[in-house]
């Protein structure tokens, strides 16, 4: 390049510095200074901590809204209201996009929505993640139908894209009216603690219309989203714990539907026997235990990712690692209610066993389950269809399915946990496993009730007739005598047979029947 070309581009360089400083600073100081206030960062400090240094490229930085009515020609901002492109996460490619609340309260426009729908479709044609961060007043009310169009799309290509590549929310602001459903369709929704909150309608008009004087943080807050309603898997003390949440998330998930997980070796023994497991279960069937005790001691390194931890906590799920291969757990936990499964539960693990599913991630099941929950609330609720949400995604997943019953597994929650009859491929049994139609104190009490009345000590022979009756049924024996348990295992060996179970069935090839969809009992 001549000296003299040098001149002449020198004022249009120029300019477009001026223009992209412009659109990096967002709504400007006192904006920025507002929302700092609020302990929260700009959208652009939000992607310098959820992304591998250097690696964000912006696209659309330049764009701005069309619109001119109620004074919003003088509102015109480069980027407009959400900064978008692409980076990498443990040099791995996301797409992402990050709302700008400093510029219009983050408000979606059509422009806004221009620019997320077109990261969204680059995300599925190149098979890689999505990540949003979410900030935003709601709808643009000044641009009136093309914001609810600009909803409409983004709502389109979260469907199209569930199951194909992952796409996980964060929400670190306001999301409020139609705002929520771009998250509710997502996978994984992560909220922060006091400074983030999601509702359809916001507390003036619950009160006009119900009368009830309910704060935000009351209405939607993460706590309530964590543990109320089951909306959100995960929840962060501060915005930058919930950024590094996600880049942790991400460890566990593929690409995309065509890939497997990302391998992680490890340094732990795959052979490793821990003797404590042994004696973890306790002898009296109806005295608890931590089953997340019992998911550390099996684990690489004893980390376990649980997802959706104060929901339905009678049910625990989430991601692990077991010889370096990524893997979702799904376990009854009979600290809470007894393990019982319960409309909450079987909600929340058919859910994510339906996602192990989609992409390519094993699924371990450990049993220790009394059955449903009875009552009028669970009836009316629906338990019948909730239950069978659980069967469905379990007997539909063609991902390895490996399944460890511990202690009880009773009537037909012994189905639904994952049996050899909805194609588990190696279904294995600790010593302290009780497979039965139900407890030996309840079918004792059924199937010898005259007996019993009539004994000359009702109690003594309920007792002699309970200890036979477990001998006989309550125990692994029958089941694997027919098959339906492939081994009974010393509860030490537990972590070595799965990790190598693991790799016996890393090439499994299942498939379902040719259809559109099914259609899950919704």
């Amino acid at each position: 390049m001549t000296v003299a070309e040098a001149k002449t581009l020198s004022p249009l360089v120029e300019e477009l510095q001026a223009k992209r400083a412009e659109s990096q600073a967002g709504g400007g100081p006192d904006r920025v200074k507002k929302q700092k206030e609020k302990n929260r960062h700009t959208a652009r400090e939000r992607l310098d901590i959820l992304l591998d240094p250097g690696s964000f490229r912006e696209l659309d930085a330049f764009v701005q809204h069309r619109i001119s009515d109620f004074g919003m020609d003088k509102k015109k901002q480069l980027s407009d209201s959400v900064v978008t492109g692409w980076g990498t996460i443990n040099g791995r490619l996301v797409y992402v996009f990050s709302q700008d609340f400093t510029v219009i309260g983050g408000s979606l426009g059509e422009a806004h929505a221009r620019k997320i729908v077109k990261v969204m479709e680059m995300a599925l044609k190149t098979g890689a993640p999505v990540i949003g961060l979410n900030d935003s007043g709601g709808a643009r009310i000044q641009e009136g139908v093309f914001s609810l169009a600009g909803y409409a799309d983004i709502f389109l290509r979260n469907t199209l894209s569930s199951g194909v590549i992952p796409q996980i929310s964060a929400i670190m602001g306001p999301c409020a009216g139609g705002a929520v459903y771009s998250p509710a369709l997502t996978d994984f929704i992560l909220m922060v603690k006091d400074t983030s909150y999601m509702y359809i309608t916001g507390p003036d008009v619950v009160k006009s219309v119900t009368h009830e004087d309910v704060t935000h943080e009351q209405l939607g807050g993460a706590s309530v989203h964590a543990s109320k309603s089951g909306v959100c898997h995960l929840v962060a003390d501060d915005e930058q714990q919930a950024l590094l949440l996600i880049r942790e998330l991400m460890s566990y998930l593929p690409q995309n539907n065509m890939e497997d997980p990302p391998f992680v070796a490890t340094t732990d023994d795959p052979l490793r026997a821990d003797a404590e497991l042994d004696t973890l279960v306790p002898e009296n069937p109806n005295k608890p235990y931590d089953v997340k005790e019992v998911i550390q001691h099996i684990v690489d390194d004893g980390i376990f990712f649980e997802i959706h931890e104060n929901y339905a906590a009678n049910i625990v799920v989430g991601f692990a690692r077991l010889g370096g291969h990524s893997v979702g757990i799904v376990a009854n936990q009979p600290m809470v209610l007894a393990g019982v499964l319960d409309i909450d539960a079987s909600e929340k693990s058919a859910r994510f066993v339906r996602y192990c599913d989609a992409f390519n991630i094993p699924i371990i099941t450990l049993v220790d389950v009394p059955g449903y929950l009875p009552g009028t609330s669970q009836e009316y609720g629906g338990i019948i269809k909730s239950g069978a949400k659980l069967l469905y995604a379990y007997c539909e997943a063609t991902v390895p399915k490996l399944t460890v019953t511990l202690r009880k597994s009773y009537g037909g929650a012994y189905c639904v946990m994952n049996s050899r009859h909805l194609r588990g491929d190696l279904n294995l049994a600790w010593p302290t496993a009780e497979i039965a139609v139900m407890g030996a104190d309840g079918a004792v009490s059924i199937i010898f009730r005259r007996e019993i009345e009539t004994a000359s000590d009702p109690v003594a022979k309920k007792a002699e007739l309970t200890a036979a009756y477990k001998e006989k049924l309550a125990s692994p024996y029958p089941a694997a005598a027919e098959g339906y348990i492939d081994d009974i295992i010393e509860p030490r060996e537990t972590r070595a047979r799965l990790i190598n179970a693991l790799e016996v069935f890393i090439n499994k090839r299942d498939s379902n029947p040719a259809r559109k969809h099914g259609n899950i009992p919704l």
